[in-house]
């Protein structure tokens, strides 16, 4: 199941869709995140297609999580990211009124996940 292992990886660090309209560094943050957690499924997968289907999950996780940063930073928007973490039922909580850097933002969000959820 290697080779399966490692053509999951290079998916998600090619995924162009995980980091469209993030700036680099929340990018780097992300994918990071995902790379971590797939490493992990993909070593627990029973099969080659267990590890497809957590992988492909993990990776509608990302987007959606990269799509809330890019509308809470946007004042007029945040409703609209209120409603899509509610919709995809993100439990860590919103972050502050006061984050406005990307960064800050992404990072809330990930160390909330590492801390709490499993992927």
């Amino acid at each position: 199941m290697s080779n399966a292992n490692d053509l999951i990886l290079r998916g998600i660090a090619r995924d162009e869709s995980l980091t469209r309209g993030l700036g680099d560094e929340e990018a780097r943050m992300l994918i990071d995140w995902l790379v971590g957690w797939a490493e992990l499924l993909t070593v627990t997968a029973r099969t080659s297609a267990d590890a497809e289907r957590l992988a492909a999950r993990l990776c509608r996780r990302g987007r959606a999580i990269s799509r809330f940063v890019q509308l809470w930073l946007e004042p007029r928007s945040r409703g609209s990211a209120a409603q899509l973490a509610a919709s995809e039922r993100f439990t860590w909580p919103l972050p502050s009124g006061q984050r406005t850097d990307p960064a800050d933002v992404m990072e809330h969000i990930l160390n909330w996940e590492r801390q709490h959820q499993p992927a």
